[in-house]
């Protein structure tokens, strides 16, 4: 029962509507009906600025990271295959909380920050250098889009062919780069129809 439990809590945690709840809160707005309409950070900064969008980029981190911490609750021995295997299970439950809150009318964002919060915990070097990338790829194109979604395939090259994983680690850090890409394939089209929006504003005082 407790890892059910662990499960529902990872998913709760994922759930909580950040960028939602800091709109509606403090500046009596839902970010949804505004900008690009997605529930995430990038959109918080487009939508009411960097004083709202640090925070809720911060705490969308935590939330992965520390359902992946849940593992601690467990009896599983550290760095089995296991071990490893649940605290997929809880990043996953995560993710699919803050794609699909139930706080939120199940309508979050792409799940981008969380992913990182998740990999953090997983897998911190790798997941830094992944996230260097994004900083590097978004300075050159200003597309968030490609940042993520190239920060994303790094990362699993990464895990795959430079840093010692399990197997389940591996398999994972694949299916969260095709999760990835599949969550901006409007962005994909966007990019191809060159009418995709550089974020200009990430860059703005």
């Amino acid at each position: 029962m407790i890892y059910l439990f662990l499960v529902i809590l990872a998913y709760l945690l994922g759930s909580i509507p950040t960028s939602v709840w800091v709109g509606k809160i403090f500046y009596g707005i839902d970010v949804r009906e505004h900008g690009s309409g997605n529930a995430g950070a990038t959109n918080t900064i487009r939508v009411l600025g960097w004083k709202a969008g640090i925070p809720v980029f911060l705490i969308d981190i935590a939330k992965g990271f520390v359902a992946v911490s849940l593992v601690g609750f467990t009896q599983f021995v550290p760095h089995s295959d296991s071990r490893i295997l649940f605290q997929l299970v809880l990043g996953f439950a995560a993710l699919l909380g803050h794609v699909f809150p139930i706080f939120a009318n199940f309508k979050g964002g792409k799940g981008v920050a969380t992913l990182l919060g998740v990999v953090l915990a997983l897998s911190p070097i790798p997941a830094l250098l992944a996230f260097g990338v994004f900083v590097v790829v978004l300075l050159i194109s200003k597309y968030v889009s490609v940042g993520s979604m190239i920060a994303a395939i790094s990362y699993a090259l990464m895990i795959c062919l430079i840093f010692y994983s399990p197997l389940s680690l591996k398999i994972a850090s694949l299916l969260m780069a095709v999760a990835v890409i599949f969550t901006h394939r409007k962005n994909i089209q966007r990019l191809l129809n060159k009418t995709e929006n550089k974020a200009t504003f990430l860059f703005k005082k």
